[in-house]
């Protein structure tokens, strides 16, 4: 398969640097005081290198650590202020305690426009970059493995870049693949790599997946977020033929969807017979599978979630999910009222890339939260709650009652096929 050239999608290289292979403390020492330091999401996270940044907190008064999903807990996190501060374009659930404390700030940004946020002319220029990076493949080459999104941008341009190199690691190809001179620090240090735990899905989450999967017919291009959902929309697939990916996170659901010759790539419109991802998360067994895997094709978020490049798609299906949807619309996938939970993620993006292209979005969830107390289907958005995708490029949403649509309806009619897919504890509420 033909390697793919994305430096059109990438700010241009810094110059070579004279790069050093030592230990983290030598290294992470060389961090100034103040300094904002970027930090991979998922997968990715250099775990290693947090603990001894933790370890040797004594030696700065105020650092901020910037970063996305964290899949774990991280020992910094236990030192809000005492160095060190967040901030999120993502935030998640190990990051609760440090709001609490006071010491963390959200960044409103879409995945497309996580590259431009610390670039050197950005809002948040970057000083450091911490990475993980495999042990040396083709050609020598490192791999940055699970997530290159906006990291390897920073990569580029950060002032100091330190590496950790993580035999466990799984070497991907494309964007992901930096000479050794693209690092100031290789640091050789053995971590596991974080998974993310298979979310099985369900009776309520097939009924749901069922309604989606029709949507998808033979040549579709895909585009998944992370859960029960899409894996079990994955599951329902194995008898579509030459389907492709786009996404901006591939997980386990894919190996199936090859295994079973569903999932060829043949009539993509762009990187026909490759999986262009930015981010992969899933099991140990998912992480073999990418090793070396010439199908799979890292790229980065200037070229996933471009519009440009979406609007190339064709037969395109995005599937993501939702907090809540208003009558009109409105979709919020990121907070509970004024509470920040999530991040819109690439949504916004692959929303707005279906309009152009001629696809499918949906936004596929169950109907109530909070075990059946709570309607996610509402006749506005909660006081303060977030608007992710504007009721402009709403399409379709899906719950374990149906589906709507709503692309090109009056406002009436949305609100008519809304309430016919919301719980029917809640139906009347909502006339």
């Amino acid at each position: 398969m033909a390697a793919l050239n994305f430096d059109e999608y990438l700010p241009p290289r810094s110059s070579p640097r004279a790069t050093r292979e030592g230990s983290a403390e030598e290294a992470l020492r060389r961090i100034p005081d103040g300094a904002r330091i970027v930090v991979p999401p998922m997968s990715a996270t250099p775990v290693g290198l947090l603990h001894k940044l933790d370890e040797l907190r004594g030696g700065w008064s105020d650092i901020e650590i910037a970063t996305g999903n964290l899949f774990t807990h991280v020992p910094p996190l236990d030192h809000p202020h005492q160095p060190f501060r967040f901030s999120t374009y993502q935030t998640s659930g190990p990051l609760r305690d440090v709001e609490a404390a006071g010491a963390l700030q959200h960044i409103p940004a879409t995945y497309a426009q996580v590259p431009s946020l610390f670039r050197p002319d950005g809002p948040m220029p970057a000083d450091v970059i911490l990475v993980q990076v495999s042990e040396p493949g083709p050609g020598g080459m490192y791999s940055l493995g699970t997530s290159v999104g906006g990291i390897v941008d920073v990569v580029r341009t950060a002032p100091l870049v330190i590496a950790q190199i993580n035999p466990n690691l799984p070497y991907s190809f494309g964007a992901a693949e930096l000479r050794r001179d693209e690092f100031d620090w290789l640091v050789p240090m053995q971590s596991d790599v974080l998974e993310l735990r298979r979310a099985e899905p369900g009776p309520l989450e097939r009924d749901i997946a069922e309604s989606v999967a029709q949507l998808v017919s033979d040549g579709a291009t895909l585009q998944f977020g992370i859960g029960g959902v899409p894996e079990a929309i994955m599951g329902m697939l194995g008898n579509r033929r030459d389907l492709g990916v786009h996404s901006g996170l591939i997980s386990d659901g894919v190996m199936g969807l090859v295994e079973s010759g569903a999932l060829t790539g043949a009539r993509k419109a762009t990187a026909p017979e490759l999986i262009i991802t930015t981010e992969a998360a899933g099991s140990a067994e998912f992480f073999h599978w990418i090793d070396r895997n010439p199908a799979v094709c890292m790229a980065p978020a200037g070229y996933t979630h471009s519009l440009e490049v979406l609007a190339r798609q064709r037969n395109f299906v995005g599937i993501n999910s939702a907090v809540q949807v208003a009558l009109d619309g409105t979709i919020n996938a990121e907070s509970l009222g004024p509470r920040q939970i999530s991040g819109p993620g690439g949504q916004p993006d692959f929303a707005a890339g279906a309009m152009l292209n001629g696809g499918i979005s949906v936004v596929a969830m169950p109907s109530t939260a909070a075990r059946g107390k709570v309607s996610r289907i509402v006749k506005q958005l909660d006081p303060d709650a977030v608007v992710t995708t504007p009721r402009t490029l709403a399409d379709r949403v899906i719950t374990e009652f149906g589906q709507a649509q709503l692309a090109g309806r009056t406002l009436g009619d949305r609100a008519d096929a809304l309430r016919a897919i919301a719980h029917p504890d809640f139906r009347d509420q909502l006339a």
